[in-house]
């Protein structure tokens, strides 16, 4: 009798958790995950953990096809105008293509809530505020108490209209000192300026920045997360500190082209959530720094509307003119 490779059977006993139902409305060509953002990049990472866990239960094969350029715009578009809109390209986008985009930018060649359904969010990352050794403040209070006091500050983002950025914002706005924001083109840029002192703030995500922290080359006065993060957990959360307004996060979900069956919608649904159920997968996103946060299609499309209201607001507060 031949033997199936224990691998492969392990792979097809997990595609048979999906209903016969279910699988029958999913395409019958490889499914394409389009990103925004080039390999080796924070959701390039999260976007292949991802397809390696859906390989299970798409019966055509899942591939990641990067498509880096315009902060995102290029691959968003490319998805929202994919035909047929059959569910074969997806795009694993993130809350600055799908909710910050349509305030911080005066020209979107796509837009998020007419061009898209959602499939479902799949993981968050939390951030952190750090300084330099340079700042005299080990606690956010402390560094408010020395900002209000400095005649000027400096904070590094990693890009004008991102989530750090408009962190910054809302944390100078808050607690009332002058602040100036320093936009950065590359990550390794930013990381060059915090780590040398140039800018005496940032909000980077704890994946990126906990190495550094633990090190002690930054100092962490607080992180954005829900709760307290596994990488940091001696760093109070904002809510912690009494600032609930500073409570965000990078998320991460699947979108299809508007005109997507919802029979297809609704099993490519199904076969997200139990990719993420498993507990390699969990484990994989979290050793990656990501948190594990699965939605449906449903509760996934409730917190895009919110979080775009959300962002408009932050950044009509902010007085952040849109790029062209």
């Amino acid at each position: 009798m031949t033997r199936t490779p224990i691998r492969r059977r392990v792979v097809l006993a997990a595609g048979l958790f999906l209903p016969v139902a279910a699988r029958a409305a999913l395409p019958d060509r490889p499914l394409r995950l389009v990103l925004g953002f080039p390999p080796g990049s924070g959701p390039d990472v999260a976007g292949r953990i991802l397809a390696e866990g859906l390989r299970a239960s798409i019966p055509a094969g899942v591939v990641v096809d990067n498509k880096p350029g315009a902060a995102g715009a290029i691959a968003a578009q490319e998805v929202a105008r994919a035909a047929p809109a059959d569910g074969t390209a997806l795009l694993f986008g993130e809350v600055g293509q799908l909710a910050m985009a349509p305030s911080t930018y005066a020209r979107l060649p796509y837009d998020p809530a007419k061009d898209f359904a959602p499939v479902g969010q799949v993981v968050a990352a939390d951030f952190v505020f750090v300084v330099p050794p340079s700042v005299p403040a080990n606690t956010l209070a402390e560094y408010v108490a020395w900002a209000k006091a400095a005649r000027q500050v400096y904070t590094g983002t990693f890009g004008a209209g991102t989530p750090g950025h408009f962190g910054a914002a809302i944390l100078a706005a808050e607690a009332g000192f002058p602040t100036e924001a320093v936009h950065f083109r590359s990550t390794g840029d930013a990381m060059t300026a915090i780590l040398n002192g140039n800018v005496q703030g940032m909000f980077g995500t704890v994946a990126l920045l906990a190495p550094h922290v633990r090190a002690g080359k930054l100092k962490a006065l607080t992180v954005t997360g829900p709760a307290r993060s596994p990488l940091l957990p001696e760093v109070p959360t904002t809510t912690e500190l009494g600032h609930p307004s500073l409570a965000f996060d990078a998320w991460f979900g699947l979108v299809a082209p508007a005109a997507t069956p919802a029979a297809t919608l609704a099993s490519l649904d199904e076969a997200v959530l139990r990719a993420l159920s498993a507990p390699a997968l969990r484990s994989k996103m979290e050793e990656a720094g990501f948190r594990v946060a699965p939605k449906g299609r449903e509760a996934f499309g409730a917190h895009m509307r919110a979080e775009t209201a959300r962002w408009a607001e932050v950044v009509k507060k902010t007085g952040f003119r849109a790029i062209e």
